[in-house]
């Protein structure tokens, strides 16, 4: 995993309050990509007339950029060598891999 993630064997190590606050803003932007993708974009602005046809438009900024945040998130815990390492692992793989299947979709309803 270390090698994937271009961790350097000698390292700084990384205090656990970076780790955490890059974690929750990795975090709150998945979150706020599925909150758009689901309620506001589909649901709420059409309501009130708006917004047609831009979900993709404003989803797939947002799902790069929290991807983006995922690895640096997962790179981060690995960098510090933090206890939890794996754990983290495993549910930034869930909510990226989530996020990557609305990218996809967003592509897909651009292009077609």
């Amino acid at each position: 995993m270390r090698r994937l993630l271009r961790i350097p064997d000698e390292r700084k190590p990384i205090p656990e309050s970076d780790t955490n606050r890059i974690f929750g803003t990795s975090i709150l932007l998945s979150a706020t990509r599925c909150l758009l993708s689901y309620i506001v974009l589909p649901i709420l602005l059409p309501a009130i007339g708006l917004a047609k046809g831009v979900g993709p438009i404003i989803g797939i900024p947002i799902g790069i950029l929290a991807l983006t945040f995922d690895f640096l998130g997962i790179r981060r815990f690995w960098l510090a060598d933090h206890h939890q390492r794996w754990l983290f692992t495993g549910v930034y793989a869930v909510v990226g891999a989530m996020v990557l299947t609305l990218l996809i979709v967003d592509f897909y309803s651009l292009v077609g």
